[in-house]
């Protein structure tokens, strides 16, 4: 009967006043705003009362305490403090658990038999929480903080520059020139070679062990550099090889400068790098129909002027290619939805300030693979790398918690 009581109070909160709350985040003046329930919206747990936070108690001890303890402030890798969360985001979480929505077989066993009532309440209490304070940042955590997407790269690329020069323009006859390639291009070629599909010992050696972000990063370093013909020799006719070089217009542009996003620049090019590859798409050694139909009726003369003709070009710079975002501007980006530093003054938004690093990693990484699911959060997420995820994760991570307060406004 109790139970059926506090349920009815909070439905005519629910339904007096299309409600709107005003919110406050303590101790940070002059964050309040207005927030209007949309249709669907369900805001039960945020109008809920102490008798509601009481009943909500016995359910996290019943239910939540052996992972999430009572505090709701976790001390399990990968399990996220919930203490001060957002009650209607909370809420919506636990349903999405029980219908299968979300999937996590733990928390799926946990809330299997609460009834909606149930959920409403320990949604309720663990708002109701002092959120956990920041911790520390120590070892990977702490280095993955102060990571940016460019500084990473660069630091990769340090390998590669003993055969393909500083800064990708090539000084070592037979190397490939990096500089002014777009940089889907490069990916895809350097995963070529982490595949198989090209070969070369050394250079799977090499990338092999590097993930997608990580090529696509080492990618788009490149192609923002200055671009700058290869500092190496390049025999052959370069008269002849501009002739023969009207064959090649209409894929790798004109002056060597491709138009197409994954087809190469050849201006500037290596001229024994060039030479070798055309060799190889005669051979067989690299497969490409078209290509290896066009050097199947060259001889070595016509691919050494060929080679001397790209070679003498001045590459340019791949259009539309931008520097990747900075942590800070990431996180403005994320302090839009979430708020400033990760306060959320939204009930449908889920605070991220002193969040677990581990967590906040593991959730990041499944929106980018699918496993959790939001439009928006996989917008975001798909174009994160590796550095920019454990970059998000520690500054949030490091960021003070703050309660909100939500007042109901009279009804119109």
């Amino acid at each position: 009967m109790k139970r059926r009581t506090q349920a009815a109070i909070r439905a005519v909160s629910a339904a007096c006043a299309a409600i709107a709350l005003a919110a406050y985040v303590a101790q940070a003046a002059g964050q309040a705003v207005t927030v209007t329930p949309r249709k669907g919206d369900d805001f039960r747990a945020v109008y809920a009362g102490a008798a509601d936070i009481a009943e909500g108690k016995a359910v996290a001890e019943s239910s939540c305490a052996a992972c999430h303890g009572v505090s709701g402030q976790s001390a399990i890798p990968g399990i996220p403090n919930i203490a001060g969360q957002r009650a209607a985001y909370f809420y919506l979480e636990l349903k999405a658990y029980k219908t299968g929505q979300r999937a996590n077989e733990a928390m799926a066993r946990s809330v299997k038999f609460l009834s909606d009532d149930a959920l409403v309440e320990v949604s309720a209490y663990y708002a109701s929480l002092e959120p956990a304070p920041p911790a520390p940042l120590r070892g990977a955590a702490a280095a993955a903080a102060k990571g940016s997407t460019l500084q990473a790269a660069e630091a990769a690329t340090s390998a590669c520059a003993g055969c393909h020069g500083e800064h990708g323009v090539s000084a070592t006859p037979g190397m490939p020139n990096l500089v002014g390639q777009d940089p889907k291009y490069l990916a895809a070629a350097i995963s070529t070679y982490k595949s198989g599909q090209r070969k070369s010992d050394m250079m799977k050696s090499m990338v092999g062990t590097l993930g997608d972000s990580e090529i696509k990063s080492i990618a788009l370093y490149y192609a923002l550099q200055k671009p700058a013909r290869a500092q190496t020799p390049a025999q052959g006719d370069r008269e002849a090889g501009k002739t023969a070089a009207a064959a090649c217009v209409g894929c790798h542009g004109e002056q060597g400068v491709s138009g197409n996003p994954v087809t190469p620049s050849l201006a500037g090019q290596d001229a024994g790098y060039f030479a070798t590859a055309l060799h190889d798409y005669k051979s067989g050694a690299r497969s490409d129909p078209v290509m290896s139909g066009i050097a199947a009726g060259l001889d070595d003369r016509a691919v050494k002027n060929l080679a001397a003709y790209y070679a003498a070009l001045e590459p340019k710079q791949p259009p539309n290619v931008r520097p990747p975002l900075s942590p800070a501007q990431w996180v403005e980006r994320c302090d839009r939805c979430h708020g400033v530093n990760g306060n959320s003054i939204d009930p449908r938004i889920p605070a991220l300030a002193a969040q677990r690093f581990d967590y906040l990693e593991q959730a990041l990484r499944a929106y980018q693979t699918g496993a959790r699911k939001s439009a928006t959060m996989a917008a975001m997420a798909d174009v994160l790398s590796r550095v920019d995820v454990g970059a998000l994760a520690g500054y949030y991570a490091s960021q003070r918690a703050r309660p909100v307060v939500y007042v109901t406004l009279p009804c119109q």
